[in-house]
């Protein structure tokens, strides 16, 4: 007789891709998946959130940006710090030295949402988190959008005509309304069934957890 498989679960991860910690929560959740491993099935949906709605289309320059943001140059250096740190943790190296530009990531978001339907989601997010937090490349340029992509297994001429035109703005705006709807304003946050269950990078040990109980409550309320 076979084994039954686990039951799955989705998890939208509400998140942008220039926020350090959503790049450290994708680790910390893929770390939870392979504890839950053979108990839940865990499938990763990204959805969006922008930290700075109101940045210029083109970006800014990331230490004047930071710098009036945290009221000094010194106090940013600080935040930066401790994002290296708790990346170390979880087996991530952040070039902060190597990041000059701030974009807007509406763009990001829209080849997020491209990614998603055309199956190479995950791949996508970490391409944007790889090439701007390792690489310090300008994920705002369509060029660089168009590299990790096609990386990723999208064809470069189709994310090119996207990032030309205004497909997928329309969905990227509904998905942010959404967010801002249920009260979410930081990032990472972890949703379940249309509740969230975890703000911030949280340990794989406490996701995972959540996890168990969200897939608790679901079971509650199918057999009410």
């Amino acid at each position: 007789m076979m084994a039954s498989s686990p039951p799955t679960i989705t998890v939208e991860i509400i998140s942008d891709a220039i926020c350090p910690w959503c790049w450290i929560g994708k680790r910390r959740i893929e770390e939870a998946s392979r504890l839950l491993a053979g108990k839940l099935g865990v499938t990763v949906v990204w959805k969006p959130l922008q930290l700075n709605p109101d940045m210029p289309k083109a970006g800014v320059d990331r230490a004047l940006y930071r710098q009036r943001k945290f009221g000094s140059a010194d106090h940013s250096a600080q935040l930066d710090a401790r994002v290296a740190e708790a990346g170390r943790s979880a087996g991530l190296e952040f070039r902060h030295d190597l990041m000059r530009w701030t974009p807007n990531t509406v763009d990001c978001h829209r080849l997020i949402w491209l990614a998603g339907r055309e199956g190479c989601q995950d791949a996508v997010v970490e391409g944007l988190f790889q090439a701007y937090f390792v690489q310090g490349r300008n994920i705002g340029d369509a060029e660089t959008m168009a590299d990790i992509g096609e990386a990723a297994g999208l064809d470069r001429d189709r994310v090119l005509a996207l990032l030309a035109g205004e497909e997928g703005a329309a969905e990227v705006a509904q998905e942010l309304a959404a967010a801002r709807r249920v009260g979410i304003s930081g990032v990472p946050t972890f949703v379940v069934d249309g509740m969230p269950i975890v703000a911030g990078a949280a340990p794989a040990e406490m996701l995972a957890a959540e996890l168990l109980e969200a897939l608790e409550r679901r079971k509650t309320y199918q057999d009410a």
